[in-house]
């Protein structure tokens, strides 16, 4: 079975842990786009939010990972882009519902505020899960998702 592509996009504060989560879908056999940054010199989170949601909303890749400090303002940046259902995830629990009753397609993690093997667990379970449907279609379509 194919596995879909995965893009990654982080600020500076979150392009560890994105090189982190890189590695690891790298091993998993997952085809990765990544969208930077890749060093610490100061950058604007919404430049990598926007880059990253538009990958994913045009197609280029199905899912998308996104990382700055606390994964709030690189989130906010990535669902002003119509097609990008991005979810801020502090552990798995919230990763597995966010794909099984909103079909979020980007998951959104803080560097400064999640450990590293919680957002490695956050993000196979992210990738493990399988959209729902059902009455969550419904509200997935209120979004203007395609459901």
């Amino acid at each position: 079975m194919t596995k879909p592509t995965v893009a990654l996009a982080a600020d500076h504060a979150g392009f560890e842990l994105k090189d982190l989560l890189r590695d690891e879908l790298k091993s998993a056999g997952y085809p990765i786009l990544d969208l930077g940054t890749n060093s610490s010199q100061s950058v604007d989170y919404p430049d990598f939010g926007r880059k990253l949601a538009e990958a994913v909303a045009n197609g280029e890749a199905a899912l998308g990972v996104v990382v700055c400090g606390t994964g709030i303002g690189i989130s906010i940046a990535a669902n002003r882009v119509p097609g990008c259902r991005a979810a801020l995830c502090h552990d798995t629990t919230t990763a597995r519902l966010a794909r099984q009753h909103n079909d979020a397609n980007v998951l959104a993690l803080g560097a400064r505020t999640t450990g590293v093997e919680t957002a490695k667990d956050c993000l196979k379970t992210f990738l493990e899960t399988a959209f729902e449907g059902g009455r969550h279609a419904r509200r997935v379509a209120k979004l203007g998702a395609p459901a």
